[in-house]
């Protein structure tokens, strides 16, 4: 008996219509959810940039002005020294993780007192892990400086770290206030931080070629920003923490000059 042909029955064009259809909607669907979620993360890292450590409404006033603004780095404050007490040394500033970065004008301004051009970078959205290499904005700008140095509190002195292991060869010295090395950057360095400091992990300072103890700093008192969470409770006055920082900065800075 001759067997009968199986006859494959061809889906109707309703059917595949339906198909495509449903296809269509799908794909909408997942573009929805996914600028939907998009949308959520964004908000959500708007929300977290914008609750950050200002800084103090009297240093706002005096040095967030048209006087220390840069004409030729973007987004960076400097603070020239005096003609008779120019060293001939730079130093570029990277701010702490969410704090604003005019809270570091009294450090810079007391630090060109001694004679160092001081550059101070503003960080996108206060972070500098969005802007490792602003240093690479600075050095054209000031062919006169000799010897630069770069510095970074916190966050920034972690990203001033990254930035050293692939840059060391522009930088005569790297130093960290309250802050660790990520890496083993080949050049000068000197990190200081306080005895009352509850925010950086002091295990991790084990990696630094040479730190200080500040005894009776804190963490926030590198700034003028007032109080941060998670901090210990100075023993020394903000005044006092950052005389005695720029005391052992311009030392090291003095220690390492060509």
């Amino acid at each position: 008996m001759a067997k009968k042909k199986r006859v494959t029955k061809k889906p109707s064009k309703t059917t595949t219509v339906k198909k495509a259809k449903k296809k269509t909607n799908t794909k909408k669907i997942v573009l929805i959810v996914a600028g939907i979620l998009l949308l959520v993360i964004a908000g959500a890292f708007y929300l977290y940039t914008q609750d950050y450590y200002r800084a103090e409404q009297s240093v706002s006033e005096k040095y967030d002005t048209d006087e220390y603004k840069s004409e030729s780095v973007r987004n960076a404050y400097v603070f020239y020294p005096e003609a008779n007490l120019d060293t001939g040394n730079g130093l570029i500033f990277y701010p702490g993780g969410k704090v604003e970065a005019i809270a570091y004008a009294p450090l810079m301004q007391q630090l060109a007192d001694k004679g160092i051009t001081c550059v101070l970078m503003k960080m996108p959205f206060n972070l500098a892990v969005f802007d490792v290499n602003a240093a690479n904005r600075v050095y054209d700008e000031f062919p006169e400086i000799k010897s630069w140095y770069l510095m970074g509190h916190s966050l920034g002195g972690a990203m001033a770290s990254s930035y050293a292991e692939k840059n060391y060869d522009k930088l005569a010295g790297m130093i960290l206030l309250a802050a660790y090395p990520l890496n083993d950057a080949d050049v000068s360095s000197l990190t200081l931080y306080g005895s009352e400091d509850y925010v950086i992990d002091k295990s991790k300072l084990i990696a630094a070629e040479y730190k200080m103890i500040m005894i009776g700093a804190n963490h926030a008192y590198f700034g003028n920003y007032g109080e941060q969470e998670g901090d210990g409770t100075a023993m020394i006055t903000r005044e006092e923490q950052q005389e005695l920082a720029v005391k052992l900065i311009t030392q090291f800075i003095a220690d390492t000059t060509d």
